[in-house]
């Protein structure tokens, strides 16, 4: 239990954390440096911490599937939001659509790093502890699923969420205003459409079509482009 808990930790921080620094650092190369300056363009995890999203939600989760599982099948969090002067951007509008994607774009691009890492862990197998061998292979595949999964949920086009700000860029003026306006109660409502509808509603599973139908499709295609052929 102590190897899977250490796993699925060091998955997530690594997600995390390099998800929202990729947000600082595309927003520093678009002309906005002022994550740069509040100490907030840095690999650090400790720095992205959020105490409820980062600690509380995801303990929470990972402790009840451990007990009543035995296993994590999914995990829920968030970090604390990289500040981004959307005004100092040299292009405002369209300088926030890249930053935003560039959360999402980072963990689509880690989950695939990790596929090629697989290859050399199994070439380097035998001179490895079997054990340390399958930690190792279970630590890259929740890797790839964690990563799929924050990055497809990101993409969801609600804001505050960077699927959100991506919309509010790409649509015309008034509309992207009326979009805009939702960031204010954004989370909430993201909480009330993932968990509180489906309470109320049974049968309902936003976020389980959202694994089913995105999620596990794009992990299929990244196994594929990393050169496992697709899970099973």
């Amino acid at each position: 239990m102590i190897g899977e808990i250490a796993a699925v930790a060091l998955a997530a921080i690594l997600a995390i954390t390099l998800h929202e620094a990729a947000h600082g650092y595309a927003a520093k190369w678009l002309g906005d440096d002022t994550a740069a300056r509040l100490g907030r363009l840095s690999l650090n995890p400790i720095r992205h911490v959020d105490p409820v999203g980062t600690l509380i939600v995801p303990g929470i989760l990972l402790a009840g599937q451990l007990l009543t599982m035995g296993s994590v099948q999914a995990m829920f969090g968030w970090a604390k939001p990289v500040p981004v002067d959307i005004w100092r951007l040299r292009n405002p509008r369209w300088g926030m659509v890249l930053v935003a994607a560039a959360g999402p774009g980072i963990n689509f691009a880690l989950a695939w790093g990790f596929g090629i890492a697989a290859h050399g862990v199994e070439a380097g197998a035998e001179s490895l502890p079997i054990g340390a061998v399958e930690w190792l292979l279970r630590f890259i595949a929740l890797s790839m699923l964690v990563n799929v999964i924050l990055a497809c949920f990101n993409l969801l086009p609600i804001p505050p969420l960077d699927g959100g700000r991506i919309l509010v860029g790409v649509l015309p003026a008034p509309l992207a205003a009326g979009v805009a306006q939702l960031e204010r109660v954004g989370l909430l409502l993201v909480i009330g459409v993932v968990f509180l509808l489906p309470m109320a509603i049974p049968g309902l599973d936003p976020l389980g079509w959202l694994l089913r139908n995105v999620a596990l499709p794009v992990l299929r295609l990244i196994f594929i482009l990393s050169g496992h052929g697709g899970p099973a």
